[in-house]
C-alpha cells in the first residue's frame, strides 16, 4: 500500500514552527491529511506544540508517535525519534516505530495462553512465538480521532475498537489513546481498554529514542541510561523470560546508576546479552505497579545536553536497542538505520505474563477497565 496524500515529514514541521506560518504554533494542536491506505481510507495527522520548542506529531495510523522534535541545550531542535517521513513507510515496511502496541506488547510463548481453563491461540509472528498482537495488532489498524484540543495543554484522544476474536483475542475490546504535551515538556501517554469478556491487555508506546537526532552518527552508545530497577527478567535463547528475576547487581544490567549503554550493549561474554544481541529484556521496576507514573528510565545524551525520562504506572519497563535494525529499512531524510542506532523503553506488564503465575497478571475482565499511564519528559541538562 503507498500514501496517496501529503507527506508527512518532521523536518517540514520544524520550518512550519519557525517560520511561523500558523502550522504547528507554540501551545496549538493542529490537524491535517496525511494520506490514505490502499483501501481508501484516509489518515491524519495530529501535531502538538508547546511554548517551549517541543511538539509531537501523531498519527492515526497505529496512533503513532510519528517524531517528538525538541531543542538541545543551546536551543536547536531535533526530531529525536526514529521513524519514517510519510505514511507509506509505516504501512509497507513496518518496524514498530512510534506506533501503539496492543492488544499484548512483546512476547507471549507460542503464542498460547489461557483464561479459565479456555485455551487460545494466536499468530505466530517471532518464531514460535507472538510478538506485539500477532503481526496484525493495534499498530496496522487506523484510530479514529474522538477530539483534538489546543490550549495550554493541546492533546488528542484516539480510539479503536477491536473484535470478538481479532488476532484469537477473546472479548470485543474499545481501545482508547490519550496524548497531551504541557510546557513542561511532558507527552502523556494514557492507554484505557474495555472489554466484553475476559482477556490479556499489555499497551504501550514503541518509540525509538536518539537523543542527539534520528540519524545522527553513533548512535545511542554515548547515551547515558539509568533504570530504578534491582532485578530484570533473564531470558531463553527464544527471548521468552524464564521466570526468574534475577539480581542486576555485578552485572551488564544495572543501571541503578547512570551508565553509558556502549559499556554492556555489545558483551558478548553475557550469554543475555548474546540472546539478545544487544539489550532486549524487561526490567522489573521497584516502584512495581502504582496508581500515578514514576520513574521508569532516564537518558542523556551527554553532547546535546537532551534528557528524557520515562514515568509509568506499569510495573516493567523493555528496553530494546534497535538490535534486529540491519541497515535495509530506509527511514526518515534518508537514514539506514542498524542495531544501536535507536533505544525503546517501553513500560509494560512482563513479557509472557499471560503464562507466567508469579508475574503481574495483564488479565482484564468485563467491568474492570485497563489503563496505563506514561510520560516522556523531555528537558536539557547543562
Amino acid at each position: 500500500m503507498r500514501e496517496l496524500g501529503m507527506p508527512a515529514r518532521s523536518a517540514m514541521v520544524v520550518a512550519l514552527f519557525l517560520a511561523g506560518t500558523g502550522h504547528a504554533l507554540a501551545g496549538e494542536m493542529t490537524r491535517e491529511r496525511a494520506g490514505q491506505l490502499a483501501d481508501g481510507t484516509v489518515v491524519e495527522a495530529v501535531t502538538l506544540t508547546n511554548d517551549n520548542g517541543v511538539s509531537a506529531r501523531i498519527l492515526t495510523y497505529g496512533a503513532t508517535l510519528q517524531s517528538l522534535i525538541a531543542p538541545d541545550r543551546e536551543g536547536k531542535l531535533a526530531d529525536v525519534t526514529l521513524g519514517y517521513d510519510d505514511l507509506a513507510g509505516y504501512v509497507d515496511t513496518p518496524n514498530y516505530f512510534g506506533v501503539t502496541v496492543g492488544r499484548y506488547a512483546n512476547r507471549i510463548a507460542g503464542g498460547r495462553f489461557a483464561i479459565d481453563g479456555q485455551s487460545f491461540q494466536l499468530p505466530q509472528n517471532d518464531g514460535d512465538n507472538s510478538l506485539h498482537g500477532g503481526g496484525a495488532g493495534f499498530d496496522k489498524k487506523n484510530w479514529q480521532v474522538a477530539s483534538a484540543t489546543s490550549g495550554a495543554t493541546p492533546g488528542v484522544v484516539m480510539t479503536l475498537t477491536s473484535p470478538d476474536g481479532d488476532s484469537g483475542y477473546p472479548g470485543e475490546v474499545k481501545a482508547k489513546v490519550t496524548y497531551t504535551l504541557d510546557n513542561a515538556g511532558n507527552l502523556a501517554i494514557t492507554f484505557e481498554a474495555d472489554t466484553t469478556k475476559p482477556t490479556v491487555i499489555n499497551m504501550t508506546n514503541h518509540a525509538i529514542f536518539n537523543l542527539a537526532g534520528e540519524g545522527a552518527a553513533g548512535g545511542i552508545e554515548g547515551h547515558r541510561l539509568t533504570i530504578p530497577a534491582a532485578h530484570f527478567t533473564p531470558v531463553s535463547e527464544i527471548l521468552i523470560p524464564t521466570g526468574e528475576r534475577m539480581p542486576v547487581a555485578g552485572t551488564v544490567f544495572d543501571f541503578r546508576q547512570a551508565r553509558y549503554i556502549a559499556h554492556g550493549l555489545r558483551d558478548g561474554t553475557d550469554e543475555q546479552i548474546r540472546f539478545g544481541r544487544g539489550y532486549d529484556h524487561n526490567w522489573a521496576l521497584d516502584k512495581g505497579l502504582t496508581v500515578q507514573p514514576q520513574l521508569a528510565a532516564r537518558l542523556e545524551d551527554p553532547v546535546s545536553g537532551r534528557v528524557l525520562e520515562v514515568l509509568t504506572t506499569e510495573p516493567g519497563v523493555q528496553v530494546y536497542t534497535g538490535n534486529f535494525l540491519d541497515g535495509t529499512l530506509i527511514g526518515k531524510n534518508g537514514h539506514l538505520y542498524r542495531m544501536g542506532d535507536g533505544i525503546a523503553m517501553e513500560p509494560q506488564k512482563f513479557p509472557d505474563a499471560p503464562n507466567q503465575p508469579d508475574f503481574v497478571s495483564p488479565r482484564v475482565d468485563p467491568g474492570k477497565p485497563y489503563r496505563h499511564a506514561m510520560i516522556y519528559r523531555i528537558s536539557t541538562a547543562r
